[in-house]
């Protein structure tokens, strides 16, 4: 049966709502539904309705590919002039013997550890610290660029950009316009969290609001670039928080096309100030990406982090609207182990992440970090592979 007939299906069934077959239609049409139908799937959709859905809109866009990159993570610090209140990785300015803070010469070290590996992107993100200004990142990007010119530099938040730029005294246009100058290429999605100011001021008060995130996206993409997008759900949101949110960042693409990746984050508990609220389940997971995948009709792709959710889940939300399991990153990403994911040391090869696509039965498609083939891996036989070097992050004492 092809998803186009498990609609179809779902169609034909007399014990579904008037309003989830009305939905259910829309999805079959290519019709965008509102903000009050993306509420009522969080409050009545079953699992397996939503699975058909979203498998439907992934397999009408994608068919089985399943994309993944090669890249590293580079972190500056995990020293930070803010208290966000779901953040384990973080370290407030006066707790600096538990962090790091790099130099310039040390983040290249980093980057040069890679010379020889064939990864694509540079995924830099991190604190937030006084000393990393303007001039600082834009001295790195372009000594990165002229080290390793076909490296994609995908680096820094909203919650980096609005502080940096307000320290130097320069509006949001005038910021992303020197930063591209600079040798950055795309922005990663982070930093989003719940836009709703009832939530966000519950959660991460100090930092950007979210029309401010919103802000400096749409002036990246005005500039002709890409973006992600993420949203960090689980926690002390409700439902219309979490369509509240999508609908702003469906608003914005409508506008611009600059984004290119939904990524919906889930809320680990462990050793932050939030860590009385419950995780959410496994099917709550795969909900909320079918949901997602539904909703956000404007996006090409939603990606979920297997080294957040566990390789198990990843496999499981491919069949859930995700067509994008990020990438090989390895043990230079502390920002998921120290908020208690399932992987404490973040690292597969790029034989393992194959396969464990090929196993639920899709299509492992290595891609640079704007959707570009890179390697079609579906007749490709490994030879045997190095293991992925970990680069042990100094710690300032």
């Amino acid at each position: 049966m092809n998803t186009t007939e498990q609609v179809e299906k779902i169609l034909a069934d007399t014990s579904l709502s008037t309003e989830l077959q009305n939905i259910a239609h829309k999805v079959l049409n290519k019709e965008r539904i509102t903000f009050s139908e993306g509420v009522y799937l969080y409050e009545h959709a079953e699992l397996g309705y939503l699975g058909v859905l979203a498998n439907f809109i992934r397999e009408e866009k994608h068919g089985d590919i399943t994309y993944f990159n090669r890249n590293f993570h580079l972190e500056p610090t995990n020293l930070c002039v803010y208290d966000c209140k779901f953040c384990s990785y973080s370290r407030l300015i006066k707790q600096k013997e538990e962090g790091w803070a790099l130099t310039m010469e040390q983040m290249l070290d980093i980057v040069k550890k890679y010379d020889d590996e064939p990864v694509t992107e540079v995924h830099i993100v991190g604190g937030v610290l006084p000393q990393y200004d303007v001039a600082f990142y834009s001295a790195l990007f372009t000594a990165i660029k002229e080290h390793r010119p076909d490296l994609h530099v995908k680096a820094l938040t909203p919650v980096e950009y609005h502080y940096i730029f307000k320290k130097a005294k320069i509006d949001y246009a005038t910021g992303m316009k020197l930063m591209k100058e600079a040798g950055l290429q795309s922005m990663p999605g982070g930093g989003a969290e719940i836009f709703h100011p009832e939530i966000r001021e519950q959660i991460a008060k100090d930092k950007c609001t979210g029309e401010q995130w919103l802000a400096i996206h749409e002036e990246w993409h005005k500039l002709g670039m890409r973006s992600n997008a993420t949203m960090l759900y689980g926690h002390i949101e409700k439902f219309e928080h979490r369509v509240d949110h999508m609908e702003k960042l469906r608003q914005l693409q409508d506008r611009t096309g600059g984004f290119q990746t939904f990524i919906p984050l889930k809320f680990r508990n462990q050793h932050n100030q939030m860590s009385n609220v419950a995780e959410s389940s496994v099917i709550e997971d795969l909900r909320n990406y079918a949901i997602a995948r539904i909703y956000m009709d404007n996006f090409d792709h939603i990606k979920a982090y297997w080294a957040m959710i566990s390789r198990e889940t990843a496999q499981l939300s491919l069949n859930y609207g995700v067509d994008d399991i990020d990438g090989t990153l390895d043990d230079t990403t502390k920002i998921y182990s120290m908020a208690g994911a399932e992987e404490q040391t973040p690292a597969m090869s790029t034989r393992e992440l194959v396969n464990l696509i090929k196993q639920v039965g899709r299509k492992a498609i290595e891609r640079d970090t704007l959707y570009n083939v890179v390697t079609d891996f579906e007749d490709v036989v490994f030879e045997e592979e190095k293991k992925p070097q970990y680069y042990k992050l100094p710690v300032v004492n």
